[in-house]
């Protein structure tokens, strides 16, 4: 594992506290794997043998049921993924599968949990963790729960914007059939609603979505801190 790959995970927050012996032993123990795009590292229903660190590339997290699947977010680099299953020693509830070309940490489970019950750094870190992605989740119902597509749809880009440095042109990383499962909606109503945010200063086509008017959009957003972050 190189230096810069070991500093990256290091930084962590739910790594960064804890003992540096304690670090060792979870690092030495892992296995970083190089990984093509559309690679599935996580089953649902599966117990889990590793704890996962993204160090580079992106990974989707989705789930199916009857025939149907959706997507339940989207990693990029630095971050673990799913730590509740490996500190609970319980079946994973959704799946994990690499979108583009990906580095990925593997962690031993059963070394996470040995060094969480010696680590009191490392256990509040844990909790801060688990306690940061619940709220996550709370954000995302009231999005799906509050909003119409249409306005899920016009805060992703603003948030996605800023991620990206806030040029006012968003490359998309995936395809848009990824994007509409992402934003709980069909790839027709994703092109219906992304047209019809011409009128509130957005354009888009193929790979790329621009915002020619950002106050216009964000005007008719409304974007909330207590959805949006």
């Amino acid at each position: 594992m190189r230096r810069s790959h070991r500093d990256l995970v290091r930084e962590l927050p739910l790594f960064r506290e804890m003992a540096a012996v304690h670090f060792d032993m979870l690092v030495d123990a892992a296995l970083l794997q190089k990984l093509p795009k559309h690679i599935t590292l996580i089953q649902e229903g599966e117990l889990p043998d590793f704890l996962h660190v993204l160090v580079e590339g992106s990974v989707e997290l989705f789930a199916a049921w009857d025939g149907r699947e959706t997507t339940i977010d989207i990693l990029r680099p630095v971050t673990t993924f799913i730590l509740a299953a490996v500190i609970r020693d319980e079946v994973h509830l959704k799946s994990a599968r690499t979108l583009t070309p990906s580095r990925v940490l593997m962690i031993p489970a059963e070394s996470i949990r040995n060094v969480f019950g010696r680590d009191a750094a490392f256990a509040r870190a844990t909790v801060n963790e688990l306690a940061a992605r619940y709220r996550g989740v709370v954000r995302i119902l009231k999005d799906q729960k509050l909003r119409t597509g249409m306005e899920r749809l016009a805060n992703w880009i603003l948030e996605e914007d800023r991620r990206q440095g806030s040029q006012g042109r968003i490359a998309l990383a995936h395809d848009k059939r990824t994007l509409s499962s992402l934003l709980g909606m069909t790839p027709e109503n994703l092109s219906r609603n992304l047209a019809s945010l011409s009128a509130h200063g957005v354009t888009g086509g193929g790979r790329e979505i621009v915002i020619s008017d950002r106050k216009a959009l964000q005007h008719w957003a409304k974007p909330d801190p207590l959805i949006d972050g």
